[in-house]
């Protein structure tokens, strides 16, 4: 439950002495709470977690992921309407946001179960050899908004399963429903100071966690440049680090594709969080003989969209954005026209999502990650030119093709330059996928069977037995 001031979250208690603002949500402009922001003091505290979580039994964590993820569901209904006032998502995405991050805490109580190690057959007589893998440490995450709850979830449930303590520096924009999942995680039974989190000054804090030599991992989501930043300070104390940075993902519609699913992986693939999502489809490529049949379908489908307040049970797409994302939409229509770019207008319907055509690689939206309710569409007339097309980008994070040919399919799965591929799927993320990118996407992965080991270290044994 929000209380009347809140501020850092360290030890289980917020401290509530530094500087003060107060909180109000981005809709209707009424306090939620007076958020106090982390002293000098209070960052010092918070960057010593406690290690009490190493004396728990691998089934133990288990058993208190489980019940964190039981109080984000009975939660739900007040952790949905907070991220709605925090950031102005549609309140029924914000209610999925939760199943999403519940899904994350069941996930690892399972896989917490199962860090196996290896017996290794060795070349010499009377040796063995042994894999063993062991927590890496206290660790330090900094989560983006436009996910408050999940991607908190994504990056903490797998630390705390491998046994690392935490230390959390949210968004600037969406503190409180980090702090409401600490404060979920400690009531859930496990130790406090698991789970310390620091809210006030991005920068102080930022760097405080970089330089910690306790600090020995590192797991960062937000644009390349800060991520890059992040990487070259974490270098100097040789931190392991994640990094799931920005996308430019393009969405291939071939000339054999079912039409109909197309479209419905499109409207999955582009309008989650209103567009405001890394994996959002960016570049939609269109088959010139599909194209005319795909933007007349998608043109339909767009126009029974809902665009309105997120509160409202019928919104899809919500009348607010991210100021950096509402500014970026501006520019990049500005762009796209002044380029020769054609934008197709629905006159019945107001606030309806922009959909521009004739895009060429000359124009920013075909080079920048849009971030907003933006499509942009080109065509093209061979799966040569699609494959050059959909990786002339630098960065590798998602991608989508929709095709009924297994063998068109392997050629795109093949070449395709990105840690992700939606095959006939425009919503593939879940707790069992294994979510990461490739170049200036960053490298890691989250989730899925592997997810866990990005937060375990390695030792090898050579044990003589005669």
């Amino acid at each position: 439950m929000i209380k009347e001031k809140m501020g850092s979250y360290i030890n289980g208690t917020y401290h509530c002495s530094g500087e003060k603002e107060t909180r109000t949500c981005v809709i209707t402009h009424k306090t939620i709470t007076t958020l106090y922001h982390a002293t000098k003091s209070d960052i010092a505290s918070g960057l010593l977690p406690s290690f009490a979580l190493s004396t728990l039994s691998s089934y133990e964590r288990s058993h208190l992921l489980m019940e964190v993820a039981s109080q984000l569901l009975n939660r739900k209904e007040e952790l949905s309407q907070l991220i709605v006032q925090e950031m102005g998502k549609p309140i029924r995405e914000a209610r999925g946001e939760i199943d999403y991050a519940a899904a994350y805490f069941t996930w690892f109580a399972e896989e917490a179960k199962r860090i196996y190690g290896q017996t290794i057959p060795s070349s010499h007589k009377g040796k063995r050899i042994e894999l063993r893998y062991y927590p890496i440490g206290a660790c330090g995450i900094i989560t983006p908004w436009n996910f408050p709850i999940a991607m908190g979830a994504r990056k903490i449930a797998p630390a705390l399963a491998a046994g690392c303590p935490l230390v959390v520096k949210p968004a600037p924009e969406t503190p409180l429903s980090m702090l409401l999942l600490a404060e979920i995680i400690t009531e859930a039974g496990f130790p406090k100071g698991t789970c310390n989190v620091l809210v006030g000054d991005e920068k102080e804090i930022g760097k405080a966690l970089t330089h910690a030599p306790n600090i020995k991992k590192l797991s960062f989501t937000g644009s390349t440049s800060i991520g890059s930043l992040l990487y070259q300070l974490s270098a100097t104390t040789l931190k392991k680090v994640t990094m799931e940075l920005g996308g430019n993902a393009p969405f291939i519609v071939t000339e054999d594709a079912n039409i109909p699913a197309a479209v419905e992986g499109a409207i999955q693939a582009k309008f989650r969080n209103s567009g405001q999502t890394c994996i959002c489809a960016n570049r939609f490529l269109v088959h010139t003989s599909k194209e005319k049949q795909f933007t007349k379908a998608l043109l339909e489908r767009i126009e029974t969209l809902n665009v309105g307040n997120p509160f409202e049970e019928s919104t899809d797409i919500s009348t607010y954005l991210h100021p950096q994302s509402a500014t970026r939409i501006e520019e990049l229509k500005e762009d796209t026209t002044s380029h020769g770019g054609l934008f197709l207008t629905l006159e019945t319907k107001k606030n309806i999502p922009l959909v521009a055509t004739n895009v060429t690689k000359k124009m920013r939206v075909f080079k920048e990650e849009i971030f907003g309710p933006l499509v942009s569409l080109s065509s093209f007339s061979s799966d040569e030119e699609a494959l050059m097309l959909a990786n002339d980008t630098e960065y590798g994070l998602a991608s989508y093709v929709f095709t009924t040919s297994m063998k068109r399919a392997e050629l795109y799965t093949n070449e395709l330059q990105f840690g992700m591929i939606g095959m006939n799927d425009g919503a593939f993320s879940a707790a069992e996928f294994p979510f990461g990118g490739i170049k200036m996407s960053g490298f890691g992965r989250e989730g899925g069977p592997t997810g866990m080991y990005e937060y375990l270290a390695q030792k090898s044994l050579s044990i003589r037995t005669v």
